[in-house]
């Protein structure tokens, strides 16, 4: 018989992930820079891997991508220095993404975009996920928290208090820091709120609450004597 495996008992670790492409989908098109930043849910930072690639063979920027980047020099520059070959960097990333002290969470903004680059190249060039196949949408967390509409989930909309003064440059690790603190903030506000739940659910079901209540209800029932 298998022995029973134990159960994981290590923390998430939360791998806030930023994408620069020359296009919309892989493969067509490139990655051209991409950085993560791997935190705990308070903040801290254990860790940041950051790599700017070479183009795939035969890939073109789709025209109104590049005409974007026409209007980011800083960050275009940024992302064209000190290139590395995807088949260099993505086996280098994955182990990176495994020596983490815990279960690793690829968390983004929106994920639809930045996973499915991140996938498609490590899949591509390292043979393995260590995110499996699941990534955890930031979006989709502020949809939930705000009540807004899904399509109004942005981050201008977004309470101030969730934006920490971080700077959002289109230069991956920038970004990559500034939507993980982002998210981390969003996460301690959805902790609040379920204690805020679970202390009013003990309040109301509690044996000293009932009691109370009883008690209440027996002394209403006794007349008056002011009366």
């Amino acid at each position: 018989m298998a022995k029973k495996q134990a159960p994981d008992t290590r923390p998430e670790i939360y791998v806030s992930t930023d994408v620069e492409a020359d296009g919309p989908i892989p493969g067509p098109h490139s990655m051209l820079s991409f950085a993560s930043a791997a935190m705990l849910a308070d903040k801290t930072v254990l860790g940041t891997f950051s790599a700017n690639l070479e183009t795939l063979p035969g890939a073109a920027g789709h025209p109104v991508q590049m005409q974007w980047w026409k209007t980011q020099p800083e960050a275009w520059a940024a992302c064209r220095r000190d290139l590395e070959r995807p088949e260099d960097v993505m086996p280098r990333y994955v182990e990176w993404v495994e020596s983490l002290p815990g279960k690793p969470v690829f968390i983004a903004f929106p994920a639809g975009f930045d996973f499915t680059w991140v996938f498609w190249y490590m899949m591509r060039y390292a043979g393995r996920s260590p995110f499996g196949w699941a990534a955890l949408d930031i979006k989709t967390l502020g949809f939930a928290l705000t009540g807004r509409p899904y399509r109004k989930s942005v981050k201008p909309a977004f309470p101030a208090h969730w934006h920490d003064p971080l700077p959002h440059t289109h230069i991956a690790l920038d970004d990559a820091l500034e939507q993980g603190a982002l998210f981390c903030n969003m996460l301690a506000e959805l902790r609040a709120r379920e204690a805020a739940l679970v202390a009013a659910l003990v309040a109301v079901t509690s044996p000293d609450s009932a009691t109370s209540k009883d008690s209440a209800d027996s002394d209403s029932s006794l007349p008056d004597a002011s009366r």
